[in-house]
């Protein structure tokens, strides 16, 4: 009873936490701490602003990319079928920690109503720009969530992956969303080199907070292969939301947006649906939902032809195909509760179903453009979380049977809102600072150099003006949204 009492206090105190991920495969699968394993690990959920390409590719900036999985742990792909993960706040409310005690459908490891939204929240809390905040996926409900992608690239090595071999090669429509999330793989995907391929989970949010990116990197293997077709060289996306035959063809690059350099797209003005502009893995960009199956290419075109095929490997591990797919319920669109924010006419009920995000389903009084942060969320040093009651954990154990950590961790976080207001709307100043401490950090945080210079270039994207007020933005419609920043937060829990 006390364990149970103490992880659900716990967990009310990942609100802000960001999205990830989950899977035995992926990189800093037991945090950055060379030694120890954090059944608690948030390693790879914070969000990626304005840093250099060293420190946002592959999640660099705290060291995710330097932990890889443990030897023959692989995100299997099967060709032609489906694969799952874990999308959650904290790997302790997945079923990877902890046997799985304290998770639940949602990515918070609380309960929530199928229906949720800003206008169902069932009593939890809403987001500082009004979105909803537990778990923080960006979004006011599902319909309006923008999509996460899968990228592979037929490199065994992490340091010879480039923007020009690694290629998106299926996205999942609005996510994310619940816990458990599929994602198709292409019948045609040929066999990955002996030592496996290595692929990208990638996440922009259309909104709700800072205009940042998510990345974070998996060993996988592509399974049951019977095409020897290499992969294209992908190009970059482009925005395509007004005519879709301007849409970049055939393979595309991830997106990489508002970082200090490397930006392969730019956008500016405002969608169909009046809302800022923000480039996504949806229909907006390019992207169908379910598996990209025009990314083939001839020999000359390919983006990296695996040197060795190997077989499935025994030992590569992946969580059940069948299992619930995270988009296994749509906001209903004819609850008035939620006609602000209305569902696609459509909805489907799984997201291998589901319909392409249309201009409708975002509706003009959500949110507006983004305001620039004043430091970069994703600049803060590397934060070290010892799994207490382990001084030294050796290689990977089975997530089956852990032992929980013996001591808490300090859990700290702040939310600040920056921007500069118009004259055409009221604007108040808001800044709001949430700390919990369960013990005084011990961990010094770098701050981070802003340039408040703009720029539409592609190749070097950069924030807007900085300042320390929330702003209020008017917009086509004459009316006035308010738009929050989210700085990342390291949520930390542990259970006794």
């Amino acid at each position: 009873m006390t364990l149970k009492l103490l992880a659900l206090s716990s967990l009310a105190l990942l609100t802000n936490a960001h999205m990830a991920a989950y899977h035995k495969a992926m990189y800093c699968f037991n945090g950055t701490v060379a030694g120890q394993v954090n059944y608690n690990n948030d390693d790879p959920v914070s969000p990626l602003w304005m840093l250099q390409k060293n420190d946002y590719w592959f999640h660099h900036f705290n060291g995710c990319d330097e932990f890889p999985p443990a030897p023959g742990d692989f995100l299997e792909l099967p060709a032609g079928s489906s694969f799952t993960v874990e999308v959650a706040a904290n790997r302790g409310v997945t079923s990877l920690s902890f046997n799985g005690q304290f998770a639940t459908e949602w990515g918070d490891g609380q309960n929530h109503p199928e229906d949720y939204s800003i206008a169902n929240l069932a009593g939890a809390p809403l987001s500082g720009s009004d979105c909803i905040g537990s778990p923080n996926m960006h979004t006011q409900n599902q319909s309006m969530a923008a999509g996460t992608a899968f990228a592979i690239s037929y490199q065994s090595e992490l340091s010879e992956v480039t923007i020009d071999n690694l290629v998106v090669f299926t996205v999942r429509y609005n996510t994310p969303w619940k816990r458990i999330t599929s994602y198709d793989v292409p019948k045609d995907m040929p066999a990955c080199p002996a030592d496996g391929c290595t692929c990208a989970w990638v996440w922009i949010p259309d909104g709700c907070g800072e205009p940042n990116i998510y990345m974070q990197g998996f060993k996988c293997m592509v399974t049951g292969a019977t095409s020897t077709t290499p992969l294209a060289t992908p190009k970059p996306p482009v925005w395509c939301e007004e005519d879709q035959s301007t849409c970049t063809q055939g393979a595309k690059q991830i997106l990489i947006w508002n970082q200090a350099e490397g930006n392969n797209i730019a956008v500016s003005g405002f969608d169909l649906s009046g809302n800022a502009k923000s480039p996504a893995y949806n229909s907006k960009c390019g992207f169908k939902d379910g598996a990209q199956n025009d990314i083939f290419g001839t020999s000359s075109s390919a983006a990296a032809p695996p040197a060795a095929i190997a077989s499935s490997p025994s030992s590569a591990t992946s969580l059940s195909s069948s299992a619930s797919a995270s988009s296994s319920s749509a906001v209903a669109s004819s609850s008035p509760a939620v006609s602000s924010y209305p569902s696609p006419s459509s909805p489907a009920s799984s997201p291998a179903s589901s319909s392409k995000i249309s201009s409708s389903a975002v509706a003009s009084s959500a949110v507006s453009s983004y305001p620039s942060p004043s430091s970069s969320p994703a600049s803060s040093s590397k934060i070290s979380s010892s799994a207490a009651g382990s001084s030294a954990v050796s290689s990977y154990p089975s997530p089956s049977s852990p032992s929980s950590p013996a001591s808490s961790s300090t859990i700290s976080s702040s939310a600040a809102a920056s921007a500069a207001s118009p004259p055409s709307c009221e604007t108040s100043t808001s800044t709001m600072f949430i700390t919990s401490t369960v013990q005084p950090p011990a961990v010094a945080t770098t701050p981070r150099s802003s340039d408040p210079a703009t720029s539409q270039s592609a190749n070097n994207l950069v924030a807007t003006a900085i300042s320390s007020s929330s702003s209020v933005t008017p917009t086509g419609h004459k009316t006035c949204r308010k738009r929050m920043v989210h700085k990342p937060v390291r949520r930390r829990f542990l259970f006794k």
